[in-house]
């Protein structure tokens, strides 16, 4: 969540929006992240991780929404996704910001 809120002025030039989910209420997120102003959704029930497309799995504290990370278009369609069943494999923020420009490049 830092390394997002960090690159989150780069990422809103390019017209993105961060929005973060959890299961974790909104205490915990509070500890876990005091310093970031993007909106995080906490309570999040399995019902609501399968329809955002998230994968719902086991974890040694439960059942919690295992990371997955979405870049999806105003129109809704997601160009870009990636899931882990642990600590690895998660989008690195400045990679973000590269792949939005590289996209946005494309586009013209």
């Amino acid at each position: 969540m830092a390394g997002l809120q960090e690159n989150k002025p780069a990422l809103e030039a390019l017209g993105a929006k961060i929005i973060a989910a959890s299961v974790d209420g909104p205490d915990k997120i509070a500890e876990a992240a005091p310093d970031v102003t993007y909106p995080i959704a906490t309570g999040v029930t399995e019902e609501q991780a399968n329809a955002m497309g998230a994968w719902w799995g086991k974890h040694p504290r439960g059942m919690i929404i295992q990371p997955s990370e979405f870049i999806i278009r105003q129109d809704g369609t997601v160009v870009h996704s990636m899931y882990a069943s642990g600590p690895v494999g998660r989008m690195n923020p400045p990679d973000i910001v590269l792949l939005l420009e590289f996209m946005e490049k494309q586009a013209r």
